[in-house]
């Protein structure tokens, strides 16, 4: 066997190992793609529950004004914390993989809850209120909706366990380092009582 033909052979298996390593390369490329995209539709999911609420909420805050004229400070509570989350929730959504945004997003969720727990503990003290037919319903609404962000969040909270996990192992970490794929942001409200959904049912 001559030299020349020798060399064609090496030449041919590297070609042959090139491309194994690039179509490994491109797949893993495309694994870590299609996960990144199931964790930010996952997002869009909790985004739409999220606008609901925040749509809600306002309602919430002009039918309980009527009856509770001495709550001011509740009242401005609840619309300032309402405000600092919708902001938040902009920020988390036009890039859910921004870690940063989703803290801060986090964060607002837990002080909007704490002041929504407020304004149910102190509107119990109002049986007006409490009877008022539009304050059952946006309560009962809210409860739904709080619910409904709870199963998003969880679902996205496994894409995003996936996708973290993926993107750790080898050799999907060095195609990851190459490509910039970034670490996702899980959505965990840290303090136990802030876990649960604002009491929000007058039943």
């Amino acid at each position: 066997m001559t030299a020349g033909i020798i060399a064609l052979i090496v030449l041919g298996g590297l070609l042959v190992l090139a491309i194994i390593v690039a179509m490994a390369v491109i797949g893993i490329y495309n694994k870590l793609v299609t996960m990144r995209n199931r964790y930010k539709n996952a997002y869009a999911q909790i985004d739409v529950q999220l606008k609901r609420r925040y749509d809600l909420i306002p309602n919430l805050v002009e039918t309980a004004k009527g009856y509770m004229k001495h709550e001011s400070g509740t009242l401005t509570a609840v619309t300032e914390a309402r405000n600092i989350a919708y902001a938040a929730s902009k920020s988390a959504a036009s890039n859910p993989g921004d870690a940063a945004a989703m803290k801060n997003l986090v964060s607002a969720e837990a002080g909007l809850g704490g002041a929504l727990s407020r304004l149910m503990v102190v509107s119990e003290q109002y049986p007006d209120l409490k009877a008022n037919q539009n304050m059952m319903q946006l309560t009962e609404e809210l409860t739904s909706t709080e619910n409904k962000i709870s199963f998003a969040r969880q679902a996205y909270n496994d894409s995003v366990m996936t996708y973290n996990t993926d993107r750790e192992v080898f050799p999907s970490n060095l195609i990851a380092g190459m490509f910039n794929f970034t670490a996702a942001e899980l959505f965990v409200i840290d303090k136990p009582e802030e876990k649960n959904a604002p009491k929000v049912s007058f039943s």
